[in-house]
């Protein structure tokens, strides 16, 4: 599936339309780009297959960036697009590592972020020993 990028030109064509279609040119180029360096569709130049697992992965990642980042802001048809280019490029990706014999670990989807706990008050005696002790251990003698 190939999106078509409506014109700017075009009075019909609204903004949001234009940054859909872009958004998914972008999702398809970063998952085909991936599956060109996984072995799975052969250069646009050469028309010779490569095997870049690095490169790959990269791609991919990027791909997991992207549903991180716009998580709540997609539409139906665009989450479902990046959905459906994740699976499909991690799927290659697995296929890949076993085709070479290599042993597939898995990676957790998207890293949870856990808001940091605010500190507990220290009593302010109790603060301005610890920095005069901490100003004892760090401090420089000329």
């Amino acid at each position: 599936m190939t999106p078509t990028i409506p014109s700017t030109s075009q009075p019909d064509a609204s903004r949001d339309e234009v940054m859909s279609a872009l958004f998914a040119t972008m999702v398809v180029q970063q998952a085909q780009m991936a599956l060109m360096l996984l072995g799975h569709m052969p250069h646009p130049e050469t028309g010779q297959t490569i095997t870049d697992l690095e490169g790959a992965q990269m791609f991919i990642e990027q791909l997991e960036m992207l549903e991180v980042k716009t998580r709540g802001n997609l539409s139906k048809e665009e989450e479902q697009l990046l959905k459906e280019s994740l699976a499909g490029t991690r799927m290659a990706f697995v296929q890949t590592m076993e085709s070479q014999g290599r042993p597939v670990t898995p990676t957790p989807a998207a890293p949870v972020v856990e808001q940091p706990q605010p500190a507990a008050p220290v009593p302010v005696a109790a603060g301005a020993a610890a920095e005069e002790e901490s100003r004892k251990k760090f401090s420089k003698k000329y």
